[in-house]
């Protein structure tokens, strides 16, 4: 699935770009803005894969926009002006599709994006906010993640040190997003494991690696709603 936002500074440009998207299967339009310092605001929260920029806008130039995105989104830049191309490409971007963007063409830069986005392998690590400031959290040495006790809206993550750190206002769907599908799991509406954590699994409990205050181990309950999943990661 391709789930793309959209900037441009033209609302009909959006509108029709939109309309564009709606019909061609497996992309999914998230969101749209029309002015970039918005969309730098919020496109680090939002569960996208794929930006469309448009390359002529006042104040900052979809050229501008790509560089400081450019290492976490895949990019497809529009244009009506011709003379952006070599700019364009110069940023290792997906595809440039000239306006008016005719419906054939889109999706050829759509089928080159789905190979990008498939074969792109996720972070080692993420970057979010945290009760200790932006931080940047390596994935190898998260050990569990829970719903906070606090604040449903946070995520305590316990590392292999036993150092609790709180993401600030993230859902589980997107911190799941940044995570290697690989090496996480989620076990039912509250927590996630780190498969290298796990000791031993059935079909409703998990026991992990990680040491509790009475010198047990830490003991997950498999929600329903994820036993088909976990069966299938673990091949069974």
């Amino acid at each position: 699935m391709i789930k793309c936002v959209i900037l441009d500074d033209e609302l009909l440009a959006i509108s029709y770009l939109k309309l564009l998207c709606e019909q061609i299967d497996n992309v999914e339009v998230v969101k749209a803005f029309n002015d970039p310092k918005i969309f730098l605001n919020e496109i680090d929260s939002l569960d996208c894969n794929l930006c469309i920029l448009d390359i002529e806008m006042p104040g900052m130039t979809g050229l501008q926009v790509a560089e400081i995105i450019s290492g976490s989104k895949k990019i497809i830049f529009t244009t009506a002006y011709k003379e952006y191309a070599a700019e364009a490409f110069d940023l290792n971007v997906v595809d440039y599709v000239r306006k008016p963007i005719k419906k054939e063409r889109l999706m050829q830069a759509f089928e080159k994006a789905k190979e990008l986005v498939e074969d792109s392998p996720k972070k080692a690590f993420i970057e979010w906010n945290t009760n200790i400031g932006k931080t940047v959290i390596f994935t190898e040495q998260i050990s569990y993640i829970k719903t906070s006790e606090i604040d449903s809206r946070d995520k305590d993550i316990i590392l292999s040190d036993g150092t609790t750190i709180v993401l600030k206002n993230l859902n589980f769907k997107n911190l799941l997003e940044m995570l290697p599908a690989k090496d996480f799991a989620q076990v039912n509406k509250k927590e996630i494991i780190a498969l290298s954590s796990i000791k031993v699994f059935s079909t409703n409990e998990i026991i992990t690696t990680i040491a509790t205050e009475d010198h047990t181990f830490l003991k997950l309950q498999i929600g329903d709603a994820y036993k088909n999943s976990l069966m299938e990661l673990f091949g069974k």
